[in-house]
C-alpha cells in the first residue's frame, strides 16, 4: 500500500487518492471512523437518553457495557472467519448488522431494549477490527504496518473527537433518536462501497498495477470454493497472550474515555452539552495525534535499527508510563482547566500504543492476522465489559469522580511492566519458520532505503 522509501505527507495523500492500494487503505480508515462514531455516539447522547429513559448511572453503565459482551465473544471467531472466508464477506455481514443496530438505537423505549440493541451492535462490530487487520496484512508492506495501523486507529480517534460536536449538531436538528437513525444509514452506505470496491487478494483487484503488486507481501488469501485453512490455535494463543494482557490494560483506560468522558464533564463539573462537546473534542484530538505519532515512531525505529520487536516494545512502554503520569492530577486536582489538559495529555500518550501493538499480529502471523488480532482484541472487549460498569458503580457508591481513576493508573503501570518483561526485544526471540501455514515468521532486518 505504501512504498518502502520514506514518503512526505503530501506523497501519502497523493498515493491514497491515486492508487488502488491507497484507495483500499482509505476505505479501511473510513470504516474505523464510522464504527467508532456508531460505538461512542451513545456516550455523547447519554445525558439526554438517561433523562428521557429514566436511567441511573449504574443502569447507564450496564447499558454501555452491554456492547462489550458479544464484542468479546466474537473477536476470535470473527478474526478466524476473516482468515477463512476473507475480510470482504466478513465485513459486509458485519456492516449490515452494525448499521441496522445503530438505526434501531433510535427506537429504544427503556433499559432492556437499549441493552438488547447494544448487544446487537457488539455482534456487528465484533469482527470488524480483526477482519480489517487481515485485509491490511495483504495490502501493506511490512515496513509500513505501524504507520498503517496508527492511521487506521487515528481515524477512530478522529471519530472520538468529532462525534461529540457532530452528534450534538444532528441531535439539535433531529433529536437524539433521529441522530442514531441518520448515522446508521451512513454505515449501510459504507457497507455497500466495501462490497463493490474491495477484493481479498490484491491480484484480483482490477485497478492494481504490476508495480503496486510487487511492493505488497505475498500472503495466500482465501479463494472462492477453496477449503478453509487449518488455524494453529495453540501456537497463536501462546504467541499473542502477552499482547492481549497489555491491550486489556490499555483498554481499561480507553473505555473510560469513550463511554464516560462527556457524562464526567456534565456531572462532575456541571458543563452543559455544548461545552462538554468542546472539552471532549480537545481530549480526543490529542488521541488522533498520538495514534499517528505512535505508528510513525515505531516504523522509524524499525527502519533505523532493524529490530522489529524492539521497535514495537519501546513505544508501548513509553506510551503507558507517560499516560499513567499524566493521569495522576485527576486523582487530586479539581480544577477544570488542569483536568482537561491532564486528560488530553494522558490520552495522547495512551494512543501511542495503538500503532505498534496492532502491528504485532501482522508481524508475527500475517497469514493468520485476523485470528491473532482477534485474540489480542479480546483484551479490549473484556475491558469494554468491565470498565464502563465499574466507573458508574464506583461513582454511585462513593459519589467521587476521582476514585475511578485509580484503576487506570494501576493498570497502565502493570501494562508497561508486562511489555518490559514479556514482549520480545530481540529479533531471534520472535523468530520462527517462514511459512504461511505456520504461526510465526522470522523478524527480518528492515530494508535499507
Amino acid at each position: 500500500m505504501f512504498h518502502g522509501k520514506t514518503m512526505t505527507p503530501t506523497a501519502y495523500i497523493r498515493h491514497t487518492l491515486t492508487t488502488a492500494p491507497g484507495r483500499v487503505f482509505g476505505l479501511v480508515c473510513m470504516m474505523y471512523f464510522i464504527t467508532y462514531v456508531d460505538r461512542v455516539n451513545i456516550s455523547t447522547l447519554a445525558p439526554l437518553m438517561a433523562r428521557d429513559l429514566h436511567l441511573s448511572n449504574m443502569q447507564l453503565g450496564l447499558a454501555l457495557s452491554a456492547f462489550g459482551y458479544p464484542y468479546a465473544l466474537l473477536q476470535i471467531a470473527g478474526g478466524s472467519l476473516a482468515d477463512s472466508l476473507g475480510p470482504r464477506r466478513t465485513l459486509v455481514v458485519s456492516g449490515l448488522i452494525w448499521g441496522v443496530a445503530t438505526i434501531l438505537t433510535g427506537l429504544v423505549g427503556g433499559l432492556l431494549s437499549l441493552i438488547a440493541i447494544r448487544v446487537l451492535l457488539g455482534v456487528g462490530e465484533g469482527a470488524t477490527f480483526p477482519a480489517a487487520t487481515r485485509a491490511v496484512a495483504a495490502w501493506v508492506p511490512a515496513t509500513r504496518r505501524g504507520y498503517a495501523q496508527g492511521m487506521m486507529h487515528s481515524s477512530s480517534r478522529l471519530a472520538n473527537a468529532l462525534t461529540p460536536p457532530l452528534t450534538v449538531a444532528i441531535a439539535l436538528w433531529l433529536g437524539w433518536r433521529g441522530a442514531f437513525m441518520a448515522l446508521g444509514c451512513v454505515s449501510l452506505g459504507w457497507t455497500l462501497a466495501w462490497a463493490v470496491l474491495f477484493r481479498d487478494r490484491p491480484a484480483d483487484h482490477p485497478a492494481v498495477t504490476t508495480a503496486e503488486l510487487a511492493e505488497l507481501p505475498v500472503i495466500d488469501s482465501p479463494r472462492a470454493g477453496a477449503g478453509r485453512p487449518a488455524i494453529p490455535w495453540r501456537a497463536l494463543v501462546a504467541a499473542m497472550m502477552p499482547a492481549t494482557l497489555i491491550y486489556f490494560c490499555y483498554n481499561w483506560t480507553l473505555w473510560l474515555y469513550i463511554t464516560w468522558l462527556p457524562t464526567f464533564f456534565v456531572q462532575a463539573y456541571g458543563l452543559d452539552l455544548k461545552h462538554t462537546a468542546v472539552f471532549s473534542f480537545g481530549v480526543f484530538t490529542a488521541g488522533v495525534v498520538g495514534d499517528t505519532c505512535g505508528g510513525l515512531f515505531t516504523d522509524y525505529l524499525y527502519r533505523r535499527h532493524g529490530n522489529l520487536p524492539q521497535a514495537r516494545r519501546q513505544v508501548i512502554i513509553t506510551s503507558m508510563i507517560g499516560s499513567m503520569l499524566c493521569l495522576l492530577p485527576a486523582l487530586f486536582v479539581h480544577n477544570l482547566t488542569i483536568i482537561g489538559l491532564a486528560l488530553a495529555s494522558a490520552f495522547f500518550f495512551l494512543e501511542l500504543t495503538v500503532g505498534p501493538i496492532w502491528a504485532i499480529p501482522m508481524d508475527m502471523a500475517p497469514r493468520y492476522a485476523g485470528t491473532s488480532s482477534g485474540i489480542m482484541n479480546t483484551g479490549s472487549a473484556v475491558a469494554g465489559i468491565l470498565s464502563p460498569f465499574a466507573f458508574g458503580l464506583i461513582i454511585d457508591l462513593s459519589h467521587s469522580y476521582s476514585l475511578p481513576f485509580y484503576g487506570p493508573v494501576v493498570l497502565l503501570l502493570a501494562g508497561a511492566a508486562l511489555a518490559f518483561h514479556y514482549l520480545p526485544s530481540r529479533p531471534d526471540a520472535a523468530a520462527g519458520p517462514q511459512s504461511d501455514t505456520l504461526p510465526l515468521g522470522p523478524v527480518r532486518k528492515a530494508p535499507t532505503s
